[in-house]
């Protein structure tokens, strides 16, 4: 048996659900794609912690690199609870997306990397690769329009990792093809923000992922915590990424209509969790409720809250008013705005009271620009 049959034999032993393998090849069409054709798309991307322009030429980073293995994490094989769709993306549900290595996946990717180490291989690390890029040219997966890539056959709520190494491997044929219906559109038209706007192409800082986790203040050079008043709007009551342009996918639609067992540890997590928690997040809830859900990239309680507090705002419950009205006493000026924000939404004398009440005793500039434009909403 060859090392690359010992390789993808051990991967499938581990729970991977497809396993590709292609060279350590760069990638200047992406390159180009992300510093020229969309640079102001993606300029907070670049400079960022994953420093993709590394990854886009792996022997920048590992001279000696000659293959890349890719694995596919089919990350959908149980329901997910009601409660919790429309709120949080399914693939950080299924805990596997940048999991810690004392949780199952973390767990998993490092045995698979130990795994290689002692088949006398070096691993680059740190590296980040495209990784649908790679996996696509490993043959493991194909295009969507919406951007993302599908397990031949199959859906697109999958995790892509890929390992660089310095081995030559047998390599897959590429399949580098988008495989939805002809003429299809049904993601585009989907998309509440337009961040979809032809086929294969999406301004991330449309997408409602990026607004709700990649706007952090003092995270990535130029990137706030603000988020414009047309997008807030659009958010409905997503807080940790938004699984739109798939759901509607009719290459999703046999996974999604599929009888599935429960997953026990969400339903039990999903039974008290809830909005209002959420806007009046404590250390506790957090550490017991929220970080087994979205460790991925929010560590800051008060993006969560602010996430919590646009939501609210854009389900018009007027029973939401007396948390809002609380928040508006926040530490944190960006939960204040948000509060305000989400009151001017909801509307009515009840909201407008809280906020001429609360403009009375604001010092923040910012805050103040956000109550006198929710009155006016109100």
């Amino acid at each position: 048996m060859s090392l690359t049959q010992d390789i993808r034999e051990y991967a499938l032993d581990l729970g991977y659900s497809v396993v590709g393998f292609t060279t350590a090849d760069g990638f200047p069409d992406y390159a180009t794609e992300i510093t020229a054709n969309r640079k102001d798309m993606y300029d907070w991307y670049v400079i960022g912690a994953y420093q993709p322009l590394k990854g886009v030429e792996p022997r920048s980073v590992m001279p000696e690199a000659k293959s890349i293995i890719v694995t596919m994490l089919d990350c959908y094989k149980e329901a997910f609870p009601e409660k919790l769709l429309g709120k949080i993306g399914r693939l950080y549900m299924s805990r596997a997306y940048l999991s810690p290595r004392h949780r199952i996946a973390g767990a998993r990717r490092q045995l698979l990397r130990d795994f290689l180490e002692q088949n006398k291989m070096r691993v680059a690390s740190p590296i980040v690769v495209p990784e649908r890029l790679s996996a696509a040219r490993a043959g493991a997966v194909d295009y969507g329009n919406n951007t993302f890539v599908f397990m031949h056959g199959s859906h697109s709520y999958v995790l892509i990792t890929a390992f660089v190494v310095d081995t030559g491997l047998e390599y897959d044929n590429p399949t580098m093809t988008v495989d939805c219906p002809p003429h299809c559109t049904a993601c585009i038209d989907a998309c509440p923000t337009k961040a979809l706007y032809e086929p294969l192409k999406m301004n991330p800082k449309r997408c409602i992922a990026y607004n709700c986790f990649i706007t952090q203040d003092n995270s990535i050079r130029g990137v706030t915590s603000y988020i414009p008043y047309d997008i807030r709007e659009k958010m409905g009551t997503w807080i940790h990424g938004c699984d739109t342009c798939q759901d509607v996918c009719p290459r999703n639609q046999k996974r999604i209509k599929a009888k599935l067992p429960p997953n026990e540890y969400l339903e039990m997590l999903a039974q008290d969790f809830d909005l209002t928690r959420l806007l009046h997040l404590t250390p506790d809830f957090y550490q017991k409720r929220v970080f087994p859900l979205m460790y991925n990239y929010i560590r800051d309680l008060k993006v969560f809250q602010r996430n919590a507090a646009i939501a609210l705002g854009n389900m018009k419950d007027t029973s939401a008013i007396p948390d809002l009205a609380l928040e508006m006493e926040n530490k944190e000026p960006v939960v204040r705005a948000t509060c305000a924000w989400a009151l001017g939404r909801i509307g009515g004398k009840r909201a407008k009271a809280a906020l001429e009440s609360a403009l009375k005793r604001e010092t923040t500039d910012s805050v103040i620009k956000e109550l006198n434009d929710a009155i006016v909403m109100a």
